[in-house]
């Protein structure tokens, strides 16, 4: 299926690895335009030569901490007037709340949601007189089914959803969507991770927790980056231009409601 979004400029937020990485690469092979971002330049570096290698759009990376005013600003003069926008940022750790104080919230709002509203609010009026834009927030399945360790990702996740679900409707009369994409458990660093934390904090063997874990999921295993990557572009696509204001879950089964 031709996408029909090549030649569209698209700027990739925290997509050295993991989920973002997947985003760009997929949006890459449709040929579009990506640029990406992260804190540190090797990672950057490496996944900036396997997006490049994989054909199709052009890639364009700079260093740029998106949760900082100085990072949005440093992408936004790169890519002044983005197409498509994915919003991502490292979640936060996990822990006890009893553990977490001011500054440790502040933190994790700061990066899982007012970061993405300040480049929601960059960028939205452009796409609207641009009458095209694609906007995906990579949020969480989190978000619907709460993981006890992950307090600060659960709450300022949610308030993105909140946030977004306020603003989402009006532009879609301009061709422009606002969507939450939220992972289940896909195979990146930071799922084993958490895995790894839940472990510990119910005192169980890694391997059993994992095991036990995956068996509750329907598909009976992790997703697949690339998986992730391709539902992201597909949001983006002209297609997709009647899907707005929503969460999407990509989680294998995991979620067991009917809403």
């Amino acid at each position: 299926m031709d996408l029909g979004i090549a030649g569209k400029n698209a700027i990739v937020c925290a997509s050295s690895k993991g989920l973002g990485k997947a985003c760009a690469l997929a949006l890459a092979r449709e040929g579009v335009n990506v640029w990406i971002s992260a804190r540190h330049q090797e990672a950057l570096d490496e996944a900036t030569a396997e997006i490049a290698a994989a054909g199709g759009g052009a890639v364009k990376s700079l260093v740029a901490d998106i949760t900082t005013d100085e990072g949005r600003d440093a992408l936004l003069a790169a890519c002044p007037a983005p197409d498509i926008l994915v919003n991502n940022a490292g979640g936060p750790p996990p822990g006890d709340f009893r553990d977490w104080r001011q500054q440790d919230w502040f933190e994790a709002v700061n990066a899982n949601m007012y970061s993405a509203i300040d480049m929601i609010r960059r960028c939205l009026d452009g796409m609207v007189e641009r009458r095209f834009g694609r906007i995906i927030n990579i949020t969480s399945v989190a978000v619907k089914i709460p993981v006890p360790t992950l307090g600060l990702s659960n709450g300022a996740r949610a308030g993105l959803t909140g946030f977004v679900s306020t603003i989402a409707r009006e532009p879609a009369e301009h061709n422009v969507t606002i969507n939450n994409l939220l992972p289940g458990y896909v195979a990146t660093d930071r799922m084993w991770s958490v895995l790894e934390a839940g472990a510990r904090a119910t005192g169980q063997d890694p391997e059993a927790f994992r095991k036990a874990h995956f068996s509750k999921v329907g598909a009976k295993r992790p997703g697949e980056p690339d998986e992730f990557g391709a539902t992201c572009a597909f949001l983006c696509s002209q297609q997709a231009a009647y899907i707005t204001a929503q969460n999407i879950l990509m989680d294998g089964g995991l979620y067991p409601g009917t809403f």
